[in-house]
């Protein structure tokens, strides 16, 4: 694409999915990747407890591959948990991760955008509410200029990207922990939708699309732990192909 598209010119910057991620890494010094509900707050919750989380390709056979290769345990669908098989994208599952786990987090919309970042030269980081300031005082140590990736949804049948306003809402918090760099139209929108919906998170992301279809599939913890708003400092790194708490990093 032109460089039109990658917002020169602006130290913070804002756009959508796998294309804004290889768009946007051609250029940018940090990729922030954010898929709220919920696999850049599964990350969060995986990493706080110690484990290395290995964003997978949603295709089949990949993540039992990738947990063969690397010794890793696959997650499987919210409701196929076991005691044999704890984890999912369900950020409340990833609270049973300990030091050392090496956990397989395959999803359609942030792993893939994760896979496309890491190919840039970027550093990679992922973001969500829990930990946006803590993400964003890292990308600032590392330096501008800063892309926040919102990684969306997919519609059925098309596939195609579906905007979806969490991961606007993830973004703009992170964004307005960077808001003393300057910003780019995209980013500003980003923000401004942040801005609107900061005073009463947990009620806006249960009525939001995403969160209500959460809700009616039985998940509403998931909602409420996407809602929680910098109550991490955990800073999730990708690094040989896993994310994990970037060194140096303050760490509740």
């Amino acid at each position: 694409m032109s460089v039109i598209y990658d917002q020169s010119g602006f130290d913070a910057r804002f756009d959508w999915g796998v294309e804004g991620a290889s768009e946007l890494g051609r250029a940018s010094r940090v990729l922030i990747v954010v898929d709220l509900m919920s696999f850049s707050t599964a990350i969060d919750v995986a990493v706080a407890h110690g484990a290395a989380a290995y964003p997978c390709q949603f295709a089949k056979g990949a993540s039992k591959a990738l947990a063969l290769r690397v010794g890793g345990i696959e997650t499987v669908a919210r409701r196929a948990t076991t005691s044999a098989e704890p984890f999912s994208l369900s950020p409340a599952t990833m609270a049973l991760a300990r030091p050392g786990m090496k956990i397989i987090v395959a999803s359609p919309n942030g792993a893939q955008v994760s896979l496309a970042a890491a190919k840039s030269a970027a550093t990679v980081l992922a973001g969500c509410l829990r930990n946006a300031s803590a993400v964003a005082k890292a990308a600032l140590e590392i330096g501008a200029p800063i892309a926040v990736i919102a990684a969306g949804e997919r519609w059925i049948p098309s596939d195609a990207l579906r905007p979806a306003f969490e991961d606007l809402i993830g973004a703009g918090a992170i964004l307005s922990a960077l808001e003393a760099i300057s910003m780019s139209p995209e980013a500003r929108t980003a923000l401004a939708a942040f801005r609107d919906a900061e005073n009463d998170l947990p009620q806006t992301l249960r009525e939001c699309a995403s969160g209500r279809e959460l809700i009616d599939r039985g998940f509403e913890q998931d909602v409420t732990w996407a809602s929680e708003h910098d109550v991490s400092t955990t800073v999730p790194i990708l690094r040989d192909g896993a994310f994990v708490q970037m060194a140096g990093a303050a760490q509740r």
